[in-house]
């Protein structure tokens, strides 16, 4: 897919995605009309704006994550990918609806949005785009982030990406969403595993608890697309990890590369921890005090020659003192660990390898801010190079760097003493 090139702009309450257009476009074509009309379920809102003699498509992106941003560090589970499938469907129907192509549904993860409440996508839709629309690179991002233990997940999804690589537009027409009913979980299947090692098994539960559980089952089998919060509801018994299923070729590849992720975003924690305890690593120091007194009843006996290499001159080093040896296998690398402080000088976080998140979602940040002025997940500072950077993630209130406020998704780079506000809580970087 050729990469477009988007911008992100803040106004005082919105945020929006830009896209320049080449020329001027004409505005009474049957796909400006509509879009501008809006009102269609699964695309983003969408007006024209002329600046100067520039035309652009705004998209309004307020309140919203890329799955790219917003599934970075975290896993696909069996219901995300299924909702997902089935989000798909919805907007091709939409465009039957509406006379539009499909074609111009722009498909790459960074450039379809969620809500972080809800699991409804929001697409862009780019009249007359004419060129690919990048499908085959959302199924390769599903193939690298899905929960590797779901063995029916693993398989389904592998299945897409290969028959969509031989069939193209004819697989995405109808049997895509045939392969997708495998995800779905017979509605008997679930309440035997309920009642067998799930959400019984916990102490504590009552009757009525799981009443509410048939009750929202009931629902499911009255509302397919309700069964998505049923299917939630269940799995959040014990449900123990299914086998990682035997992979080869592409698989192999990303399980091995889950894996170094997973081990650096362990170190990470590590290091975040000991700074925060305020342990450090001293260098050890040799010490030789030199040759000990004799005692009076001790016979030192013959007085023996020292041996010297050849390298050495004994005439430099003075009597009584220690001659140096170097150690090889000492590194001499000092790497210099930089942290994000509050304004009352205590560490938020030490910061390495791993890129960090930082908002007030327990489940979607890594540095947790319990401030209002705070987005669910505002702020990303990650390396790059030998360098630092800082990212604002569409937040509400602004990510500033010395008072300057970042544009959505703009990237600026850090230098020790910077001054960072996340909406209304101000950092230094050093």
């Amino acid at each position: 897919m050729e990469e477009l090139k988007l911008e992100y702009k803040k106004s005082l309450q919105s945020s929006y995605v830009r896209l320049q257009l080449e020329g001027v476009p004409d505005e009474k074509r049957y796909q400006y009309c509509i879009l501008k009309r809006g009102g269609i379920t699964g695309l983003l809102p969408c007006t024209i704006r002329y600046i100067n003699s520039d035309s652009f498509l705004y998209f309004d992106i307020t309140s919203m994550q890329s799955v790219a941003s917003l599934y970075q560090k975290k896993t696909l589970d069996r219901e995300w990918v299924r909702d997902f499938i089935w989000n798909v469907r919805r907007i091709r129907k939409e465009m039957e609806r509406f006379l539009l192509d499909e074609g111009n549904v722009i498909w790459h993860p960074e450039h379809i949005y969620q809500d972080l409440g809800e699991r409804v996508f929001s697409f862009l839709y780019i009249p007359y785009y004419g060129k690919d629309n990048g499908f085959s690179e959302v199924l390769e991002y599903l193939s690298e982030h899905i929960d590797y233990r779901d063995e029916k997940l693993v398989e389904c999804v592998y299945g897409m990406y290969e028959q969509y690589r031989q069939n193209g537009e004819i697989y995405l027409q109808h049997q895509i969403y045939e392969d997708a009913r495998v995800l779905e979980e017979p509605l008997q299947e679930a309440r035997e595993r309920l009642t067998e090692g799930g959400v019984k098994g916990h102490a504590g539960e009552s009757a009525g608890e799981e009443a509410d559980v048939d009750r929202a089952a009931g629902a499911a089998e009255e509302a397919p697309e309700r069964r998505s919060g049923m299917e939630n509801a269940v799995r959040k018994g014990a449900e123990k990890p299914q086998a990682r299923p035997a992979r080869k070729g592409l698989f192999s590849f990303l399980e091995g590369a889950r894996k170094k992720k997973t081990d650096a975003r362990a170190a990470y924690r590590e290091l975040n921890r000991l700074a925060m305890e305020g342990f450090a690593v001293a260098q050890d120091v040799a010490y030789n005090p030199g040759p000990e007194p004799l005692r009076e009843e001790e016979d030192p006996g013959p007085e023996l020659e020292p041996v010297t290499s050849p390298e050495e001159d004994p005439g430099e080093t003075p009597e009584g003192e220690s001659r140096t040896v170097y150690l090889e296998d000492v590194s001499e690398k000092n790497e210099r660990t930089y942290r994000l402080y509050r304004e009352n000088g205590m560490v938020l976080c030490a910061l390495g390898e791993e890129a960090v998140v930082i908002g007030k979602s327990m489940n979607d940040a890594d540095v947790i801010l319990e401030d209002i002025s705070v987005s669910r997940m505002h702020a990303r500072v990650f390396p790059e190079g030998e360098h630092f950077y800082v990212e604002d993630l569409n937040s509400t209130n602004g990510t500033f760097k010395n008072g300057l406020r970042l544009q959505p998704y703009e990237k600026r780079q850090l230098t020790p003493e910077d001054e960072l506000r996340l909406g209304g809580v101000p950092l230094v970087f050093r």
